[in-house]
């Protein structure tokens, strides 16, 4: 064991309990425990969404991708970035316009119907609890190699710190640990950039030319094709990555945790900034670890190469750095999940118990016990699905919920804000058909069915070809929103579409 880390593992666990201690003081109704009263400001929300993004995906998947894969592996960090361009044109204002606690609610500002939240509520619980996966692979893998600890209690600890963290703080404390968390990895990313730089004697086009022959790959390490060899396999890929981050239900509720559209606006500028310069470090992080850590010993750790940035600290500062920078990643996981966790309870205890079992009529104490409850379900469902799937690079999970989020939310979000004809029967078609062909096609792809042992779940040969199922699925999702739409008997309720229309751009009507 590591008691450097481990010390610094306790550190940050004390700190994140007071601050849930603190906020829980603060929680005393739904809209405190589900958007912190709207009262973040646009840095604080800034910091809270690059927090809740630069996840476990972005700090020990892209760094461990990059290392064993090269280019395919920034094709993440292109993705996860390029993102937040569609996020802030078309989805973050008309989004805080529209809604109130969860994304159905701004679905329902155009769709009155209880069928409509019922299966937005499936898609929120469906999407964070794949996300949430990705962060437990991650956490029982940094876990085991710095405390001994195996993978199965590694897991069981994240899960019930990130269970205490929602029942009891709510988004205040969800959003403050964060918070937290982003500054903490920003300088330990830079850090560690740093020293990399310094080692390629701070030349840029020098660490270029060394990794043409760091690697085992040779000059094949900067070129794309190694991992994803397939150019629609790449396509798929980043549409899933592009697209997705505009479904994802985790980062679409920060959106109402501030007080107005134009706070919301600011809050997407200062994390495009974050999330952008975080990024372009983990070009640094890759090559470093591909250079000064060897793919041998970055396989021994992890298979699928999510130790690369921990291993890389190690080589260059040491057991201090070592313990610093995994203690970050074990912040990351907790603050990540903890949004996740809160994003599929308040779908659950607000959209299907309130709101179509209570038919809006359960007290804000009713919300509150069902939200914590919900918590906990929640909470187990991802553990037991995170014990299977140890073996899998973390960033690659997250870029499978991407795909499901791009494919079954974002087509119901484009089509309620800016087409007149969509009515109740193209939001479900979509929502339905995006999310049965994302999940059915990765449950026949190479990324569950692979002929070799070891790479996925199951051994033999996929029926689908491609990794992620973004190239398939995403079109499926828009297409089945348009047919569902002009082969329905219903009729559009236009004078609802211009409200809708007027409200998303100028928030007038918002206050009622």
């Amino acid at each position: 064991m590591n008691t450097t880390a481990f010390i610094m593992f306790l550190c940050i666990v004390f700190v994140t309990l007071i601050i849930t201690f603190y906020a829980s003081k603060r929680t005393k109704n739904a809209s405190e425990f589900y958007t912190a009263g709207g009262g973040l400001t646009g840095w604080q929300n800034g910091l809270a969404i690059a927090g809740d993004y630069m996840s476990a995906a972005s700090f020990l998947g892209i760094a461990g991708a990059v290392a064993l894969t090269g280019f395919d592996g920034f094709f993440y960090s292109i993705g996860f970035l390029v993102a937040y361009l569609v996020v802030l044109y078309l989805v973050a204002e008309p989004l805080r316009n529209l809604g109130k606690y969860t994304f159905a609610d701004m679905i329902a500002s155009r769709f009155d119907a209880k069928k409509i939240r019922g299966f937005a509520a499936m898609n929120t619980m469906a999407i964070s609890i794949f996300y949430m996966i990705a962060q437990l692979v991650g956490a029982g893998a940094l876990i085991k190699l710095l405390l001994g600890l195996d993978y199965t209690t590694s897991v069981l600890i994240v899960g019930v710190l990130m269970t205490v963290y929602v029942i009891f703080g709510g988004m205040h404390a969800t959003s403050w640990v964060q918070i937290i968390k982003a500054i903490l990895l920003m300088g330990g990313t830079f850090a560690i950039s740093l020293v990399v730089l310094a080692k390629f004697n701070w030349s840029i086009t020098e660490m270029f030319d060394q990794m043409k022959t760091a690697t085992p790959l040779k000059e094949a390490f900067l070129n794309p094709g190694v991992k994803y060899k397939i150019p629609l396999d790449t396509i798929s890929l980043n549409m899933g990555l592009v697209l997705g981050t505009a479904g994802l239900p985790h980062i679409l509720i920060r959106f109402f945790t501030v007080k107005d559209a134009k706070t919301a606006r600011s809050s997407v500028v200062y994390a495009t900034w974050i999330i952008g310069i975080f990024y372009v470090m983990t070009i640094f992080l890759g090559f470093g670890a591909a250079a000064f850590v060897g793919t041998s010993q970055i396989v021994a750790a992890n298979p699928a190469g999510n130790m690369a940035a921990p291993l890389l600290a190690k080589a260059l500062g040491g057991d201090m750095l070592f313990a610093f920078i995994s203690a970050v990643a074990f912040a990351t996981i907790l603050a990540v999940v903890a949004g996740l966790v809160l994003t599929a309870a308040s779908a659950f205890a607000h959209d299907f118990y309130n709101e179509i079992l209570r038919k809006g009529k359960a007290t804000e104490k009713e919300q509150l016990k069902m939200a914590r409850l919900a918590a906990i379900g929640v909470s187990v469902v991802s553990i037991i699905l995170a014990l299977g799937a140890q073996t899998l690079n973390v960033a690659f999970l997250v870029s499978l919920a991407f795909a499901v989020a791009a494919s079954a939310n974002l087509p119901v979000i484009i089509y309620t804000i800016y087409w007149r004809r969509f009515n109740t029967t193209g939001a479900v078609w979509a929502m339905v058909v995006g999310l049965i062909s994302a999940i059915g096609l990765v449950l026949i792809s190479p990324s569950v069915i692979s002929p070799e042992a070891g790479k996925a779940i199951f051994v033999g040969n996929p029926i689908f070809p491609y990794s992620t199922p973004g190239i398939i699925s995403i079109p499926l999702g828009f297409i089945a929103g348009y047919l569902g739409t002009i082969f329905s008997s219903q009729k559009a309720d236009v004078k609802k579409y211009e409200e809708v229309l007027v409200k998303s751009n100028t928030g007038i009507g918002i206050g009622q």
